[in-house]
């Protein structure tokens, strides 16, 4: 191995969410084996905040759009004073402007990681940028990802799945907040999301579930725990099935670690989903997941093996599965062991940070 090896990382998402926490957790274990991380991200954003507050070595890039000239130049530049010798592309935008700062000069190779399981665009420029030769590797965070990005790319073999990894001791003992804050008595189930409150997440039918599970006359709440662009119409939806007193926006919490432990069940309904780390973190804290059958989602959910899995927008299916967990304690410990054991196999962030590694050596081997 090159003694210092320097890896340059592009973030150019405004907020926090699932990606740039599998990049911060990528950078913490990069430095742990030596490796040098430098990263490219937006003024303003969340990750700015994140690499101040942790004193990682940043730039802060304007990364106004695709076609963005100045942060085009910028990444080129950073690439020659830093001697980068790879650069890890985090996001759709970032693909963009490091294939663009190469057509201008820059001669650091890429890899890209694509975590979103919609299929490429059909634009030559789509088309352009994911073939570009300084692209050595794509990693997908799912084989379902791999499949859809395979059909599209001339050189299939560049794929390869490297799944998210999560930190398994970053969870603590309940802190009963949430019956306390919410004046819930012990007997009543709670079942919650923590994902974001974004479109394909699919509240709707999270909410229809919710209103199936209902009828069972078991006492339940329900927890959306987060924020996002959909919250308003998910409170006029709650509103308008008559479900105000069963289902709780709680908005951003910044105690999950304490409340994610509190639910029951955790129910997710997304109609796509790349991976789904959410659902990961409930089986580190031993909760029992009833999900859709979307994108990598069975890849984690292996139905009646570590959680219990529907159809996309199947209501009754999943407030079936629901009741299923609450009538079978056996059952309900079975799958939560289960689900424990294939996280700690495939999906830790230790070994997300070694398989991703192990790229980064072969793709800068073959492109010296």
């Amino acid at each position: 191995m090159k003694e210092h090896i320097r890896i340059l990382h592009l973030s150019s998402e405004k907020g926090w969410r699932g990606g740039e926490q599998q990049i911060a957790y990528l950078i913490e274990g990069l430095q742990q084996k030596g490796i040098i991380n430098i990263i490219a991200c937006r003024n303003g954003s969340a990750f700015e905040k994140y690499c101040v507050q942790n004193h990682r070595k940043y730039y802060g890039l304007p990364f106004k759009n695709s076609f963005d000239l100045k942060t085009i130049n910028a990444i080129r530049k950073i690439c020659s004073k830093e001697h980068i010798d790879l650069i890890h592309i985090h996001s759709a935008k970032s693909h963009s402007l490091a294939v663009l700062s190469h057509v201008i000069g820059n001669r650091s190779p890429m890899i890209l990681s694509r975590r979103v399981d919609f299929p490429i665009r059909n634009s030559w420029f789509t088309r352009w940028k994911y073939n570009h030769h300084a692209i050595c590797s794509i990693l997908c965070v799912s084989n379902a990802i791999e499949r859809i990005v395979r059909s599209s790319i001339k050189e299939p073999d560049k794929c390869t799945t490297v799944y998210s990894g999560i930190d398994l001791s970053k969870f603590k003992r309940p802190s009963g907040y949430l019956r306390k804050a919410y004046h819930l008595s012990e007997n009543t189930l709670l079942i919650g999301n923590t994902s974001a409150l974004a479109a394909h997440k699919d509240y709707v039918t999270f909410v229809d579930t919710a209103a199936v599970f209902l009828q069972y006359q078991i006492a339940a709440h329900f927890f959306i725990i987060g924020d996002g662009p959909e919250k308003e119409a998910i409170q006029q939806y709650i509103k308008q099935k008559g479900l105000t007193d069963h289902i709780t926006l709680t908005g951003f919490l910044s105690n999950i670690d304490e409340i994610l432990p509190e639910l029951d069940i955790f129910l997710m309904t997304s109609t796509t989903e790349g991976l789904g780390t959410s659902v990961l973190d409930a089986f580190a804290c031993k909760i029992p997941v009833v999900a859709t059958k979307a994108g990598g989602i069975p890849e984690m959910v292996i139905h009646q093996q570590t959680g219990l899995l529907a159809k996309v927008k199947n209501s009754p299916a999943l407030a079936a599965h629901i009741k299923a967990l609450v009538e079978n304690s056996l059952y309900n410990t079975t799958l939560t062991e289960q689900a424990y054991q294939h996280l700690i196999n495939r999906f830790t962030k230790e070994k997300m940070t070694e398989t991703t590694l192990e790229i980064y050596l072969d793709s800068i081997k073959q492109s010296s």
